[in-house]
């Protein structure tokens, strides 16, 4: 094993990006948020000078938050879970490129703004209006296991933004609201409370940029740190989406699930 390792990182702001590396030492167990804080404590670069340290973000440091999202050696993944000496082992070479996400606008160095996810949580109306409810004593609706084993894969969503990385669809070009948000209003809607509410999650995806947008690549399944079954996401509310219009069409009654 090499004695030491280098972070090439792609830093900068929005209007001057550059590549700048890093020299560190090997550390058994070294991820590449440690590595980040070693540099912050000490940002010296390979060519010998002191330069502002890096930024980035970073919250739970075991894959929950979803925050310290970056592209590590060109793929999009959580910094808190990717293994220093385990890349070096898989790739062969002792560098390791960092650089911030590319569907979001960029803050600074690693960091970029992930608002558009939360405004299209927003959008599709991603939580369940409990109302009068909230005060009743009474047990809600049952949900049977296998329903909620669906829907806990569904919750473990992070918002982390990977998804919307690879998916090639989501891009300048287009208004497709990602894999992230639909999959969320499957899981709202799964919910008994929240399918009497599904018409406020599934109208929006029929407008531009909704489900339709969608071009099938399945990259969101590849990189999905949580492993959510998206496609499945997506196919399931695609035929939901048309039983609404339909409804909205022809005025049919509430379909039952």
């Amino acid at each position: 094993m090499a004695d030491s390792y280098i972070l090439k990182i792609f830093r900068g702001h929005p209007t001057h990006q550059y590549w700048e590396e890093f020299e560190l030492e090997m550390v058994p167990s070294a991820n590449i948020i440690s590595s980040l804080m070693e540099i912050q404590r000490r940002p010296i670069n390979r060519l010998g000078e002191k330069v502002a340290p890096v930024v980035w973000e970073s919250g739970c440091l075991e894959e929950v938050c979803g925050s310290c999202s970056m592209l590590i050696n060109g793929y999009p993944r959580q910094a808190c879970t990717a293994l220093i000496e385990q890349m070096i082992n898989t790739t062969g070479q002792n560098t390791i490129r960092l650089a911030p996400l590319t569907k979001f606008p960029l803050v600074r160095d690693l960091i970029v703004d992930r608002s558009r996810m939360f405004e299209d949580l927003k959008r599709i109306h991603a939580w369940i209006d409990v109302g009068e409810t909230s005060s009743n004593s009474q047990p809600g609706p049952k949900i049977y296991p296998e329903k909620q084993k669906v829907m806990y894969q569904l919750s473990t969503c992070m918002t982390c933004g990977c998804c919307l990385e690879a998916c090639p669809q989501v891009n300048a070009h287009s208004a497709f609201i990602g894999p992230a948000a639909i999959s969320q209003a499957r899981l709202f809607n799964a919910n008994p409370v929240g399918y009497t509410q599904r018409s406020l999650r599934l109208r929006p995806l029929m407008e531009e940029g909704g489900v339709s947008d969608c071009g099938n690549s399945q990259n969101c399944v590849q990189v999905c740190p949580k492993n959510i079954p998206l496609a499945d996401s997506i196919a399931a509310v695609g035929r939901d989406v048309t039983f609404q219009a339909l409804n909205d069409l022809f005025s049919f009654p509430d379909r039952e699930e």
